[in-house]
């Protein structure tokens, strides 16, 4: 499915355009990416890239602010993602 076509949309990978953060505080993907044929492999690569690291960063925020994790569960999930960040430069 990962083809040149999929490359070539102006929104395919970006974090900001297929997973967008909404009023509610909450991110939603917008209805046109739902009806998209390239919405998981878009959504993937937008996942994985930085800001995708920085969206998984702050998700451990959240749970450790709620309580839903630990110090040192938040210390290793916050090390591997930064691990991960520096192998992507």
């Amino acid at each position: 499915m990962n083809n040149d076509n999929d490359q070539n949309l102006p929104c395919f990978g970006r974090l900001d355009s297929v997973f967008p953060m909404q009023p509610d505080g909450l991110r939603h993907s917008p209805p046109e990416c739902l009806e998209c044929p390239h919405k998981t492999e878009c959504l993937r690569t937008a996942l994985q890239s930085c800001d995708g690291l920085a969206l998984h960063e702050e998700k451990v925020d959240r749970a450790y602010g709620s309580g839903r994790m630990g110090f040192f569960e938040r210390w290793a999930k916050k090390k591997a993602i930064d691990k991960q960040r520096k192998t992507q430069k």
